[in-house]
Parts: structure tokens; sequence; C-alpha cells
């Protein structure tokens, strides 16, 4: 491959440990890629028959999955210490995790470290919730496989793509795929486009959902971009029955992390006020341009766009970025993030108690931000922008630096 990137969603290195990882992560972001790597690392470091390898996506039931994993238990050589089963794509299999309780329970599986990937996170958060005291005495045992840092993109393609480096990294979203296409052809090619297209299409079908309802909400938040919206305005926007629908919809693009609610903050009691409408940014942008009516696939795409639209899309990629380090440190992962608003002003992002971050895709100073002073005292607003500035209580800083300084 032409560009290789560095991949860091917070697993250094496997655990020499036995017990039970869960690592769950949208298609198209090198997640069977990277367990095809460490099973060559394990088979090369511990010796043959060291690591076996399933894929989810041809096993149909969990008593297929058991009966495989114990066939794979006879295998390992009899004074082999280091035991792993690598289970791609674990997800695609129904109540997968009750395979892996039942051999938890009979023992079986006691000296063994099993490894499973998943593009559905509600399943894996189900299983994880289904696995008490059966993963083993793993530190960590729950992984979100997030977009490859802008850091290693930068350092990787900047010399192809000088100073539209960073607008490229926005379009690809991060996805390896997609960021190598950009550097070497100049656009996303529309199977890559596709193919997230149709991995959230399957996910909300096998709900018993429909394509269209999925296409109409999604319409509707980029209508919305980034203003607070209720669930009940987005149901009659989107044409359902009800809130109640459109909150289910909902839930299942946070469990794929395509979109996390974002809550209104109150700086008063430090904690979001769940009764107010919230915002709805998109945290995977190369699925939000597989579905944004105009889908910019190059630069130039992206450039055309209005300037109202770049910065939407502008502060979804820090929306994204804010994600992906919690995940990658272990802080949280899919979690809802927060905004403030009082009647006259606004911060795009609350990041923890009296940090908070405003984007603007332009050029501002401290002096436009004044009122921060006196409406959130002994707080730090960080405005990404243009600019760079530092004041006590404000400070200015490009999207490049905001990018690196958290990679």
């Amino acid at each position: 491959m032409p560009f290789i990137f560095d991949i860091d969603f917070g697993l250094a290195t496997l655990p020499i440990e036995p017990g039970i990882l869960l690592i769950r992560g949208a298609r198209q972001y090198g997640k069977s890629t990277w367990l095809q790597k460490q099973l060559k690392e394990t088979i090369i470091e511990f010796g043959p028959g060291s690591a076996f390898y399933l894929n989810g996506d041809f096993i149909l039931t969990q008593d297929k999955l058991e009966h495989e994993i114990e066939i794979l238990l006879y295998a390992f050589p009899k004074n082999q210490t280091i035991k792993r089963i690598f289970i791609d794509e674990v997800t695609a299999i129904p109540q997968w995790e009750m395979a892996l309780k039942r051999l938890a329970d009979t023992g079986k599986i006691r000296d063994i470290l099993i490894i499973t990937t998943g593009s559905n996170a509600v399943d894996l958060r189900r299983g994880a919730e289904r696995l008490p005291g059966r993963k083993g005495k793993l530190t960590r045992t729950n992984y979100l496989f997030t977009p490859i840092s802008y850091r290693s993109f930068q350092r990787t393609c900047h010399q192809t793509l000088g100073q539209h480096t960073l607008t490229a990294y926005l379009l690809s979203g991060g996805s390896p795929i997609a960021c190598a296409e950009l550097a070497s052809h100049g656009t996303i090619p529309e199977y890559v486009i596709e193919m997230s297209r149709d991995w959230i299409d399957g996910e909300i079908i096998r709900t018993g959902r429909n394509r269209l309802s999925l296409h109409n909400i999604l319409q509707t938040l980029f209508r919305f971009g980034g203003n607070p919206v209720s669930q009940a305005k987005i149901a009659r926007e989107a044409s359902l029955a009800n809130n109640t629908i459109a909150a289910n919809y909902l839930a299942i693009l946070q469990d794929l992390g395509v979109v996390l609610p974002s809550y209104s903050w109150d700086a008063n009691k430090n904690q979001p006020i769940l009764r107010k409408p919230c915002k709805y940014p998109f945290t995977n942008l190369l699925a939000a341009i597989a579905y944004y009516p105009q889908s910019p696939h190059s630069i130039e795409d992206f450039e055309n766009l209005p300037k109202q639209q770049q910065g939407m899309w502008i502060e979804w990629l820090v929306a994204q970025e804010i994600q992906r380090q919690l995940a990658v440190t272990g802080q949280s992962i899919l979690a809802p993030q927060a905004f403030w608003q009082s009647s006259t002003h606004e911060a795009d992002f609350v990041l923890a108690p009296g940090q908070f971050i405003e984007v603007k895709r332009g050029q501002c100073t401290a002096l436009e931000y004044s009122w921060f002073h006196q409406s959130l005292p002994n707080s730090h607003l960080t405005i990404i922008n243009k600019n760079t500035f530092e004041t006590e209580q404000i400070s200015g800083i490009t999207l490049a630096q905001f990018l690196l300084k958290v990679s």
C-alpha cells in the first residue's frame, strides 16, 4: 500500500493474560486488517498453534460458535502457554455472548485470550453486560476502534497533499481506506461511500426498521446542522408517527457511532439538561458524506460548499475528535456530549466543568468573546478558528493545532 497509517485506539499490545476483549467500531476503519496483523504477530512471537481465527460473518448461530471454539481448544499444542482465538465480526452472530458465557462457566476458556471485533455497538454493549465476571482479570476489556489520528494522517500524507491535508482528513473521516484514496487520487471513490452506506442501511434493516425513515431522519439532522432540536420536531420533520420512533432510530445511530446526542449544559449544576432540545453532531464523517445531499467526494467539492455548511462540517470533525480521544484513553465510549447556551451566547462543546470549546470557520479575536468572563467566570474557553491568541480565560487555536494537540 502506498500509504500506511498508525493504528491507535488505546490497545497498544495484546495482554498476555487470558480473558475476553470486546472491540467495536465502524466498518471501513481497519478492524479486520488490525486483527489479522495481531494474528500474524502472535504466531511469529509465540509459535505455530498459538492463535486461531474465526469469521463471524460465516457462523450463523451461537451454538455453532460454541462448537467451533470447542474444536479449536483441541488444536492448541499440549505445552502452549499463550493461547489466543480471534473472532472477527462477532456481532453478526445472534446472541454470541451466550456461547462465550457457557464456555467461561465450564472453565473451557479459562487460559485463553479471546479477541472479538464487531461493528454493532449495541450488541457488544449487551454482550459486556451479560459477561460479568467472565472476562478475566484484564484491566480493560472494552474498546472502540477509532479513526486514525490527524497526526498519523499528516505524517503520512502531507508531502502529497500539502495545504489540502486538513481538508482531506475531514472528508475521509479518518477512515484508512478513504484517506489512502484521497491521497492517491484526490477523491473518495463511490465504492467506499457505498460500503459505509450499506453497513448503516443493513444494521437498520436488521432491527426491523426501514431505510426510508432512516433517510428522512438523516436529512432532518443535516438541515438543523449545529442547532438544538427536540426529538418531537425531528419526528415531525422526518414524517414519522411519533418521537418514540425517532428516538429508536437515533439510538441505533448512536450505537453505530454515527451520531451522538449533545445535551445542553447547566453550568451551575455541572450536569446536562436532558429535558431541553439537543444537538446531534455526526461523529463518523465518512458516514455523513454517504448520506449528505451534496456528498462531497473531493477537496474541490468541499471548498465549493457554502461557508455555513463548511463550518458545520468543521464542528462535526471536532465532535468526532473529542469522541476519538475519550475512547482511546478509555474515559468513555460513545457517550453523549454537551454544549452550553444562554439567551444570547453559546459554546459548542463542554469538555468538562469549566472547560468550553467554540468552533469558528474563519478568524476571530478574544474581544468578540468579552461576554465569556461575566457569563462563565472561573472557566476557560478555547476558540478553534484561523487565529492564535492567548488571554487569561480565552485561547485561540487553529483546527490543525487542536487535532495535533489531542492526537
